[in-house]
């Protein structure tokens, strides 16, 4: 349902009393679900976090954040109960001077704007989420002012911290969207290797010729080492290992790459009805295609790997 970003957005660096409060919530019960947006991205902020524009200004006196902007590609955004919102509140330390914000259901000032017509995942609704002067009670900064406060102590005087508001978040969910890229390519491997035995040319079935059963067994290696790393990378984030090397990126990484890889190759095998809509492997390839793109690109994976790997600032 698309709540997952918002709610570990709360977890990895929410409060227990802000758990506690919102994260039922974002949820809701099998009789009044609800639902949660994640609100990261800008229409000039896209992989590059940093250059996020919202902000958000304390009001001493009232004890509220009042924060102004326009998000972009937000999963249900305009139509959740709960909004998560990146925003920056010190721009001169740029991601470590950002923090993120619970926005209530029913806040003025939050509107829904451009609704997205979208290539795949096309029953996900995305859309910009509008902020014009939304205040929010002191307590809705997630992680608490005191912690915010001590972060942006140590980003002024040069010392590490354990990262920001945004990476924090993709870092946590990377292993769920290797999962999903992971059922997406089993979901079209398995059709095209079952077709692969069906259908018939030249007196056999296509599957006999070296040609297409040497592709199907591509496409089975690689949807099973994707399932480890997916495997390996949300074994650890249950048990609250960090990936101190890369292995939530590999994982999403690797499992992105393989579902474009195998819905492709499944389109082949499908030939000329691999691209009708009589056939559901043309709508798993769209859907592949989201993948490689959101929760950071496979190309920002590989920056952070690298860096990880080899310990330098690579850009």
């Amino acid at each position: 349902m698309g709540t997952g970003l918002a709610a570990a957005s709360l977890s990895t660096t929410g409060t227990p009393e802000q758990i506690g409060e919102w994260a039922p919530q974002m949820f809701g019960t099998p009789d009044d679900v609800k639902l949660a947006a994640f609100c990261a991205s800008e229409p000039d902020a896209g992989s590059d976090v940093s250059a996020i524009r919202t902000r958000a200004v304390y009001d001493q006196a009232k004890d509220e954040w009042v924060i102004n902007g326009v998000k972009t590609w937000a999963t249900n955004g305009g139509i959740a109960h709960v909004h998560v919102v990146i925003a920056s509140v010190e721009p001169e330390l740029g991601s470590r001077g950002q923090a993120s914000f619970i926005i209530p259901p029913n806040t003025p000032g939050l509107s829904q704007g451009q609704k997205f017509a979208k290539h795949g995942i096309r029953a996900s609704h995305t859309a910009e989420v509008v902020l014009d002067d939304v205040r929010v009670p002191g307590s809705c900064l997630i992680g608490g002012k005191d912690r915010f406060d001590e972060r942006i102590a140590r980003a002024r005087e040069g010392r590490r911290s354990k990262g920001q508001a945004a990476m924090k978040t993709f870092e946590a969910t990377r292993p769920t969207v290797g999962a999903m890229a992971v059922g997406c390519a089993r979901a079209a491997y398995e059709y095209a290797r079952d077709y692969s035995t069906q259908r018939e040319q030249f007196g056999r079935p296509i599957g006999d010729n070296q040609g297409v059963a040497f592709l199907l067994a591509d496409m089975a290696t690689r949807i099973d080492a994707a399932r480890l790393l997916v495997w390996r990378a949300a074994w650890m984030a249950r048990n609250g290992k960090d990936f101190t090397h890369a292995e939530g990126s590999m994982s999403k990484l690797y499992a992105s790459e393989t579902a474009t890889y195998v819905t492709q190759n499944s389109l082949r095998i499908l030939g000329g009805n691999g691209y009708t809509r009589d056939y559901p492997v043309e709508r798993w390839h769209r859907d592949a295609s989201i993948f490689t793109i959101f929760e950071g690109a496979s190309e920002i994976q590989k920056l952070i790997i690298g860096r990880t790997i080899t310990g330098l600032p690579i850009r």
